[in-house]
């Protein structure tokens, strides 16, 4: 392709539908990292066991449904407006009710609402987990680090979204609260693009990563990524992620 036949492959990569958490276009197009635990598996143990269940963030319920049938009560909340109805379509036929809610702020539930709250790579507030959890209620989350893709950042020329997200933080302010660590772990693992047009349509997917990012905008860094490729070295890049099971007193 010629510099401009890429470029408007590139804008037509950033132009592609995006919806929940459903990153089904980049299929064969990039080759993740996986941490050494699983969360899913840790998720479905913790769910047989509970009655009152909430996933917070829950995207479009691309996760939280997997972990279907539940044994009690399963609630979800969203504080992405356009993901709600996506969400609502997946999890109401499965009994879930969907609800929106900002988990820094506040979300719409009572003290001592859950036995369960759930968080996969969402933010939040340890104040209001600990609020909405039972004494005895577990969280678990899996957490997308401050560090988390570093490397890609830099080479864009940006700054880290979130750089204070970290295991230490996270824990310090569970217990701070009340809280028994029960778990805590930490990793970080390659993720490696096969194209640029595939890294476009992440960073458009997930803005937060390159604040601003345009393709026009940032047409020499994805040229030399290009020129990177056909040079045969990967675009590899770093994931960043921790896990936590807290247990509230």
């Amino acid at each position: 392709m010629t510099s401009d036949e890429l470029l408007d492959q590139w804008r037509r990569d950033a132009a592609a539908p995006f919806a929940g958490w459903d990153f089904s276009y980049l299929a064969g197009r990039l080759i993740e990292g996986e941490p050494p635990w699983s969360y899913l598996d840790l998720a479905k143990a913790a769910v047989v066991g509970a009655q009152d269940i909430l996933d917070v963030a829950t995207g479009g319920g691309e996760v939280f449904s997997s972990l279907a049938p539940f044994p009690g009560r399963a609630r979800a909340v969203e504080g992405y407006v356009p993901n709600l109805a996506v969400a609502r379509r997946r999890l109401e036929s499965l009994g879930v009710a969907v609800f929106e809610g900002n988990t820094q702020s506040g979300m719409p539930f009572e003290d001592g609402a859950f036995d369960l709250v759930l968080n996969r790579h969402g933010g939040f507030r340890a104040a209001e987990m600990h609020r909405i959890l039972q004494p005895g209620g577990v969280f678990l989350t899996q957490q997308v680090g401050g560090d988390n893709l570093a490397d890609l950042v830099a080479a864009f020329g940006g700054r880290l979204a979130y750089p204070d997200n970290t295991l230490d933080r996270v824990c310090e302010d569970l217990v701070a609260l009340g809280c028994e660590i029960q778990l805590r772990a930490a990793w970080r693992g390659p993720v490696t693009f096969l194209d640029v047009g595939a890294l476009v349509y992440f960073l458009k997917a997930v803005p937060w990563v390159v604040e601003g990012f345009e393709v026009d905008r940032s047409r020499d860094v994805l040229g030399a990524l290009h020129r990177q490729l056909q040079a045969g070295r990967p675009l590899e890049f770093t994931y960043s992620r921790f896990l936590v099971r807290a247990v509230r007193a």
